[in-house]
């Protein structure tokens, strides 16, 4: 069966931007494979143990008999996650910018992928599978504005999912999402609209590639 993974990473379950940009996409994907499974981990909702990397790293160099319950524990989970990716057939991971960088839950999901050996350095197990990055923002950090180079995160995970992994990644970006709350910022609020609609629409054309493509 096809299948597509969706990871969301928002802290907001209602009134996530990047939550409702991701929709858009797997709404498409699933125009084009009506009956797809859609397999959905939520790090926001469920976030992985932050010690999990530890022990899964000290016992990938033990011996499989003086390893810990928790170690072996660590080790079910990264092969869990690493197998979830593997399996699907597609990617849809939505990640707000937080604090200039990457969302912890993306971060420690990325880390655990990593620890698995069929993802480990040198690994071509998801060469030119397709994804899609989703990302908010709240601010404005395109080339021109004020804060341009201040996304910490985008890049990150570009790097991540296209040139460690090797994935035929697209990306697609909602940014001036606080035009709406912050009043400093209310005299961007067309601007904001703008961006959303155009993430709506980017995120749609790309979902229905990425059906063809998977």
């Amino acid at each position: 069966m096809t299948r597509l993974l969706r990871v969301d990473a928002s802290i907001r379950t209602t009134g996530s931007v990047s939550r409702a940009v991701a929709d858009s996409a797997v709404e498409a994907w699933r125009a084009v494979h009506p009956d797809a499974e859609v397999l959905h981990r939520d790090l926001a909702a469920s976030p992985l143990p932050a010690e999990t990397w530890a022990r899964a790293l000290t016992a990938s160099h033990a011996p499989e008999e003086g390893r810990t319950s928790e170690q072996r524990d660590a080790l079910v989970l990264v092969a869990t996650l690493a197998s979830e990716l593997l399996g699907a057939d597609a990617l849809v991971l939505a990640s707000p910018l937080y604090n200039f960088g990457v969302s912890q839950h993306t971060k420690a999901w990325i880390d655990l992928l990593v620890a698995d050996p069929r993802l480990g350095p040198g690994s071509t197990a998801l060469q030119e599978k397709p994804a899609l990055l989703v990302v908010a923002q709240g601010g404005g950090y395109r080339e021109g504005t004020p804060r341009h180079g201040w996304d910490h995160s985008t890049g990150y995970l570009e790097r991540i999912l296209r040139d460690n992994f090797g994935m035929h990644l697209r990306t697609v970006v909602a940014d001036l999402t606080l035009a709406g709350v912050n009043p400093a910022m209310a005299h961007l609020a067309d601007a904001a609209e703008q961006s959303l609609s155009a993430a709506h629409e980017d995120a749609t054309r790309h979902g229905r590639s990425l059906g063809i493509a998977a």
